[in-house]
């Protein structure tokens, strides 16, 4: 394509005073370069990326492929070269896809409904066919511990257990596993639960659910919605369990109601469960259709010009795909992840101009563009497992997703650009950052998405986490979720394209930096947030 040039870098020495570190790059070039990153080329390859004719970018859908193939054309006529072994730029694999066939319940004559009465994921249960059920064992709090038990006179083998949320507590409220009013991991951490069922080899696990209605509410989309995992053999390791409604529990207590109050009463007044059978005509359907889904990440190297640096890798990364079309209905995702995708490429072409002309990059920087993101990180959680390039070669993720729009927050002044994890493992990640920004581009750094406390955890939901969680440093550019968000109405045109060139050309004289610095950036920060998602 055809590129221009700016000339305009006369007053970049009154910027170069602002800065806090030293940068290595040299600024005058670095700034000459960076003006090829324009609005109008910008612009251009998103309205092709974002077209109907990708139909939504879903992963493991011919739109997708479509998409892969115009990006890896695109990553050929710059001149990018394979990584390792790959096939045509492609790191290939196999998706998964469960839906349920039949999730159903019934006691006596009566039939109960699945997202109504009852609630149970796909990705957590196996096949379970045509269980008859006689005999349901009332566990209490589901508890195995030192200091309360509700499995220690229960036979639980091959059973159906009935447990409650929470754990036991005095009628003062004080919890008898912690001594206090504090709640103990038990009532936290569902998995505990679970995994203690499994070591007493129980069959199927019931959790009497109070709040049913808004588990069902919050997670219907994960379950109408086929849901996708990596295709490998995973163990299961906790057996199939199903969230039940107060009502249908009432009606597997039945006749019992008085023993099962007593039961109540008694752990509320000593601090000890027993078990309680419940005699039940219950019928359990619980039967899963699985399917092979096939995509690919897309991976393109420049190598660096440096011989004594070209062996470490900077990354360059942003997903492709997006969530395709519901009915005749298009998701585009223009901002979401259109943006980061044609920022990607746009980078990559001005850093093969920039080693053109012999500015760097010294280390090599590999564009990779995910798949599954919108599937939960799929696509990053693959590559983690199966680097291109060892990740002790690898210096950094700098992650591009959604930098297109402006937020509620910042429509005052759209001159801005979310930072999440540059400081989490790096000092000198975030001292570069910030010393680009005051050198050449003077964005508002926004760093509210970067809080460890942020209620919306944004730092472990996009794909540079799956390299922080391996001790990379990463840095994510994100400008916030506007109306549009997850709608067919992300489309291009209300892509802001000046801030859009702005922070494209930010997060370039970033990586620029990052690739040329003789010493590779220090991994000084011992964050355990990082590996707690």
């Amino acid at each position: 394509m055809l590129r221009l040039v700016g000339t305009s870098c006369l007053l970049l020495w009154a910027a170069l005073v602002t800065a806090q570190l030293q940068l290595e790059v040299d600024p005058f070039a670095a700034s000459f370069i960076a003006e090829n990153i324009t609005a109008a080329e910008l612009q251009s390859t998103l309205e092709v990326i974002a077209s109907d004719d990708f139909e939504g970018r879903e992963t493991g859908t011919e739109g997708q492929e479509k998409a892969a193939s115009y990006i890896v054309d695109q990553m050929k006529a710059l001149g990018l070269v394979n990584a390792g072994e790959l096939k045509n730029y492609r790191q290939s694999m196999v998706f998964s896809t469960v839906r349920w066939e039949d999730a159903s319940i019934q006691i006596g004559d009566q039939e109960y409904e699945h997202m109504r009465d009852f609630l149970c994921f796909q990705d957590q249960n196996t096949n379970l066919p045509n269980l008859k059920v006689d005999d349901v064992l009332y566990l209490g709090y589901g508890i195995d511990d030192e200091k309360y038990s509700d499995y220690k006179k229960a036979r639980a083998k091959g059973k159906v257990v009935m447990i409650y949320k929470g754990e036991p507590r005095d009628k003062d409220s004080i919890s008898y596993i912690t001594g206090s009013k504090e709640a103990s991991p038990w009532t936290g951490n569902l998995d505990m639960k679970l995994r203690t069922a499994a070591e007493h080899k129980v069959r199927l696990v019931l959790i009497v659910d109070p709040d049913l209605r808004k588990n069902i509410s919050t997670n219907r989309g994960r379950i109408m919605r086929k849901s996708l995992s990596i295709d490998r053999p995973k163990p299961v390791d906790v057996p199939n369990h199903i969230f039940i409604s107060v009502d249908l529990a009432k009606k597997i207590i039945g006749e019992k109601e008085n023993n099962f109050r007593k039961n109540q009463l008694k752990i509320v007044n000593s601090g000890v469960g027993r078990p309680l059978h419940l005699p039940v005509n219950m019928r359990v359907n619980q039967h899963i259709i699985k399917n092979a889904v096939y995509s690919s990440n897309l991976i393109g190297v420049l190598p660096g010009i440096d011989p004594e640096l070209s062996d470490e890798v900077v990354v360059v990364s942003a997903h492709y795909d997006h969530l395709g079309k519901r009915g005749e209905e298009i998701y585009n995702g223009a901002d979401d992840n259109g943006s980061g995708t044609t920022a990607v490429l746009e980078i990559m072409e001005t850093l093969k101009e920039a080693h053109d002309e012999g500015i760097g990059p010294k280390r090599t920087v590999m564009a990779v563009f995910f798949t599954g993101e919108e599937k939960g990180l799929l696509g990053s959680q693959y590559y983690s497992e199966h680097p291109i390039i060892p990740f002790d070669q690898t210096v950094v993720d700098v992650n591009v997703d959604m930098i297109g729009r402006v937020d509620r927050d910042h429509t005052e002044d759209p001159h801005y650009i979310y930072v999440i994890g540059s400081d989490r493992l790096s000092t000198d990640l975030h001292a570069i950052n910030e010393a680009t920004n005051a050198t050449f581009t003077h964005l508002a750094l926004d760093y509210k998405y970067n809080a460890k406390d942020d209620p919306n955890r944004i730092y472990y939901r996009s794909d540079h986490y799956n390299f922080a969680k391996h001790g990379i440093p990463s840095i994510f550019y994100f400008s916030g979720v506007h109306e549009d968000y997850h709608r067919p109405t992300d489309t291009v045109e209300k892509i802001n394209y000046s801030k859009f060139t702005a922070v494209t050309r930010h997060i370039f004289h970033t990586v620029l930096e990052l690739a040329n610095r003789e010493e590779r950036i220090v991994v000084d920060v011992n964050d355990d947030t990082t590996y707690d998602r």
